[in-house]
């Protein structure tokens, strides 16, 4: 069966309120979850692998303590993931999901 385009709008939805953390600054991250709430998100999710978890946790706890003081942590996710590497084998790298809502 096919998705239908209701479901296909709500998973691009999802997607836009997800931010994958990365090698940009942590504020850049805590910037762009501030945005995602004042363009009208419920509910931020904020993702990273490996060695960027802490900076996940320091992106959420910063926008809860400096921007958004309402903002509850609804879910935290940890998960393994198996990842293939440049030379082709595979690897499981940690990965954490943690919820934010207003």
């Amino acid at each position: 069966m096919g998705e239908t385009t209701e479901t296909k709008k709500s998973a691009e939805k999802a997607d836009e309120n997800t931010i994958f953390v990365g090698k940009k600054s942590t504020m850049g991250y805590v910037l762009a979850v501030v945005t995602q709430f004042n363009s009208g998100a419920k509910a931020v999710k904020v993702k990273a692998r490996g060695k960027l978890i802490s900076k996940a946790v320091d992106v959420v706890e910063i926008t809860r303590g400096r921007f958004l003081q309402n903002a509850k942590i609804k879910n935290i996710e940890i998960m393994t993931e198996e990842v293939q590497n440049e030379d082709g084998s595979k690897s499981k790298v940690s990965s954490i999901e943690i919820t934010i809502e207003k």
